[in-house]
């Protein structure tokens, strides 16, 4: 196998800092911003001129910069920052003019949700806060020049996000209700009150998106009465519903709304690879003529203010993503970058969509890439669930299953039941089937690979994040024969604890009691608890690698500790590796690298593929604190 695959791929080239990532056009058209390094490896925001090469950084966070955006002046720059992963979010405004940097969000403690921006008041946004009462999001106003911030509307106590019109007026709300459904509410104006537009069940959802340009009518993901998550609009007056676009068999995904005319422009469906609905005839000629540009399915990242050019970028599994200006009244593309052309010069590995049936019928459907250079046949296998559970994996560029494909691994992604994308059926046939039918797809998607002949059936792993990672543990617990080892980072072990541990301004237990079980119900205690590989640890004989952020809010780092306990209690063998200066999952360059190179040493330990050694026993810079329990 090693003597016919390409040359390993060096694993600070797929995992260290893109080189230029996320550009979006200032609202002028003059500016082009993107995400880069600075000398310290940390991602920033940089900017230039376009059509000059007069790159600058702009701004100088501590942590790796992930979301920003423009403001409607063209002046300023937003983005956000945590502390050290605890996903507290502070907005910083970026002055370019200035060059200073102001936090407008200064309070401790306080995470802003989201932000709400409208080109007629460009001078001030809406910011999703907890500053009262850190259960609640109220929704405050913010001046971007002075800082001055005011309380505009305080959350009653069941709204999870609030939308705004074009005029920055909060005129509809979204919460969950009591029995795990949606309630959808809205006012005519800021004097009107608020009436109940849709109320869901458990088993439906009402998604709102936006207002038109008018206030008239309300934009929503809905899967009330159909199967499958539509794009629909509801008029505020007469309550009466219109259909913009459906698939059959699979959800709605992006919606694509024009920022200044707030009009539904195109949607997005991936029943493998995704496809667009055209549903603005303004863009039917642009949608076509951008297609044909190269293989890859694409989206529309960004717009000036004139709707003139448009930032593109193209997706595939085997090519890094690949930016381009796109004039529209030229219908002419130019290309921009690529966001890690360095691996240009290597052969990446290509993804097939599959699907198999699990053992009660269920169909299932999934992504499985494959080494380059050798034939499918009885190849080790890392089957590698997503994480949410209430998510889905897609056909797009991943930096973690090309490296294992690199290394010699075929890679198994199934969207087990539960995942979003392919109905409501689908999803809620994972409801309360935590280590039950939810596992059996996966235990199943092992049994279809070797049926099929791609897997050895003596070398298979099973590796995941946050429900991924949960997953791994409940296939070591569970199902420990059908693995040789198990990868898990920041995955909850005990059901019932990490729900309690929840963040209190996330407002979604409802949810999960309904969809997982409820820990304060006695009814539920058992189902929980058989479901939680904390408590079938004495099964785990197989090696195991588990990893944790300390500062996660989502799954606390006694749900990493107790497993590994419980681990070394019963004589089992386990690395447990803690990264302190992280949250839920790891943004640090240094520690991604880490945390892959022990991965791929455990996997070539346990199932024979190659791996690139780790000199020093730990990545420089990485925050890695390692305990080794049993051999």
């Amino acid at each position: 196998m090693t003597a016919e695959m390409p040359p390993l791929i060096p694993r600070e080239t797929l995992l260290g800092s893109p080189k230029r990532w996320q550009p979006m056009l200032s609202p002028d058209g003059s500016r082009l911003a993107y995400l880069a390094p600075n000398d310290l490896d940390v991602l920033q925001i940089w900017v230039r001129t376009l059509g000059k090469d007069d790159d600058r950084c702009v701004s100088s966070a501590r942590r790796p910069v992930q979301y920003y955006q423009w403001c409607w002046d063209s002046k300023t720059i937003l983005c956000t920052q945590d502390t050290e992963g605890d996903e507290n979010w502070h907005i910083y405004a970026v002055d370019l003019e200035s060059r200073n940097v102001r936090d407008l969000t200064p309070w401790q403690g306080v995470r802003c949700h989201y932000m709400i921006m409208s080109v007629k008041h460009p001078g001030e946004m809406l910011a999703l806060l907890n500053v009262r009462d850190r259960k609640l999001m109220d929704v405050w106003r913010i001046n971007l020049r002075s800082g001055a911030a005011a309380l505009e509307i305080e959350n009653p106590g069941d709204v999870a996000w609030w939308i705004a019109d074009d005029e920055l007026v909060v005129r509809a709300g979204c919460g969950y209700t009591p029995q795990g459904g949606f309630e959808v509410r809205v006012r005519s104006d800021a004097s009107s009150p608020w009436r109940t537009l849709v109320k869901t069940s458990p088993d439906e959802e009402a998604m709102p998106l936006g207002f038109s340009e008018d206030g008239r009518e309300l934009f929503l993901k809905s899967s009330v009465a159909s199967d499958t998550m539509r794009v629909i609009t509801i008029g505020l007056a007469s309550s009466g519903e219109r259909e913009v676009a459906r698939m059959d068999g699979f959800d709605a995904e992006d919606v694509m709304i024009h920022p200044v005319r707030h009009v539904i422009e195109a949607v997005a469906f991936a029943p493998g690879r995704t496809r667009w609905q055209v549903v603005d005839p303004a863009i039917a000629a642009d949608f076509e003529a951008i297609d044909k540009i190269e293989d890859g399915d694409f989206r529309v990242a960004s717009r000036d203010l004139a709707d003139l050019n448009w930032v593109v970028a193209f997706t595939t599994p085997h090519r890094p993503v690949r930016y381009f200006l796109w004039d529209r009244a030229k219908k002419q593309s130019t290309f921009l970058f690529s966001h890690r052309p360095e691996l240009d010069a290597f052969e990446l590995a290509e993804v097939r969509l599959i699907k198999y049936r699990a053992r009660d019928g269920l169909e299932v459907h999934g992504y499985l890439t494959l080494p380059p250079g050798v034939a499918p046949r009885n190849l080790p296998l890392v089957l590698h669930p997503h994480g949410g559970p209430w998510f889905r994996d897609y056909w797009i560029f991943n930096v973690w299953t090309q490296l294992l494909a690199n290394r010699g691994y075929a890679v198994l992604q199934p969207n087990y039941r539960g995942s979003t994308g392919y109905g409501r059926n689908h999803l809620h046939a994972g409801d309360r089937q935590w280590a039950l039918a939810m596992q059996d797809d996966l235990t199943d998607a092992v049994k279809w690979a070797v049926t099929e002949g791609i897997a050895d059936p003596r070398r298979i792993a099973i590796f995941g994040v946050s429900y991924g990672g949960y997953a791994a543990l409940a296939g070591a617990a569970f199902t420990p024969d059908l693995y040789r080892c198990a990868i898990d980072l920041c995955g909850p072990s005990n059901v019932a604890t990490c729900i309690k541990s929840f963040a209190p301004y996330w407002g979604i237990r409802s949810i999960w009691n309904a969809r997982v079980g409820n820990p304060d119900d006695p009814a539920d205690r058992e189902l929980l608890a058989n479901a939680s590989p904390l408590f079938a640890a004495d099964k785990i004989n197989i090696p195991m690698l588990i990893a944790q952020g300390v500062n996660d809010p989502r799954v606390i780092q006694s749900e990493s500790d107790q497993i590994v306990g419980a681990i070394e209690k019963n004589g089992g063998q386990a690395t447990y590796v803690l990264y302190p200066d992280e949250g839920h999952g790891l943004v640090r360059p240094p520690n991604n690298v880490d945390f892959m190179a022990r991965a791929e040493r455990f996997l070539a330990e346990h199932l024979g593929g190659r791996y690139e050694p780790m000199e020093g026993g730990r990545m420089p810079d990485s925050t890695a604190i390692v305990k080794v329990i049993g051999n």
